[in-house]
């Protein structure tokens, strides 16, 4: 088995993260939110995984949480100590979400997290390169997205999805760049032992979600409408 793109579960989750950050008024990340929610529900990820560290702003996880409850799928967030725990767990309360929260050190975390087919780390955080190298993914494939990305060069991400891939017997399908938030580098692994068919299917679909919704926010009146591409 493979992951199989919906586009309306994609499209139900987007809407779905675009109201919530809206209603609870948390603070903008550009678009992240949204980006990354339609990715996992439109993939239909059963083991969703995040890291999350003080300070840090809460609308991705938001945007993960909502997405794992269209795919009925579980959503974890890492953070590295108890003091991150409380503020994560209160932030995302006030915000109406819930989620399952892992405290502890990539090593000791993700030995126990086993089939993870969609993973977002924070480049910001010194461990986040550990965490994609130690994860366990999933034998359907996995999506992989480093947020705040800015500063990570091109060869650099090359280097990073490599040392991933090196580990397995998946290859990378495709890896790009979007000017998104404060830049995000996102990656298709194929399955575990994929061929070339199942590489040109996921490329198909990649290109399919990255065309597919436009949000347009109208100055006048500041009624959010989504166009199709």
């Amino acid at each position: 088995m493979k992951l199989v793109w919906s586009p309306e579960r994609a499209t139900n989750s987007y809407i779905d993260t675009v109201q919530a950050v809206t209603t609870n008024h948390l603070v903008s990340e550009s678009g992240v939110a949204e980006f990354v929610s339609a990715m996992a529900a439109g993939w239909n990820a059963q083991l969703i995984v995040e890291t999350w560290s003080r300070a840090g702003v809460i609308p991705t996880s938001v945007g993960l949480s909502i997405a794992s409850r269209h795919t009925g799928g579980r959503h974890v967030c890492i953070v590295p100590d108890e003091r991150s725990r409380s503020e994560y767990a209160k932030n995302m309360g006030e915000a109406g979400m819930s989620s399952e929260i892992i405290v502890g050190e990539p090593e000791e975390v993700m030995d126990g997290l086993v089939g993870i087919d969609f993973l977002v780390v924070d480049s910001r955080r010194k461990d986040f390169t550990r965490v994609l190298r130690l994860a366990k993914l999933s034998g359907k494939g996995a999506v992989l997205i480093c947020k705040n990305a800015n500063f990570i060069s091109k060869m650099d991400s090359g280097y990073i999805w490599r040392s991933v891939v090196a580990r397995g017997s998946r290859r990378l399908v495709r890896s790009v760049f979007l000017p998104v938030g404060k830049g995000i580098h996102m990656a298709h692994l194929s399955a575990a032992g994929g061929g070339e068919n199942s590489v040109a299917a996921v490329k198909h679909k990649a290109r399919v979600v990255h065309s597919r919704w436009i949000k347009h926010v109208d100055q006048r009146s500041g009624d959010v409408h989504f166009i199709r591409k």
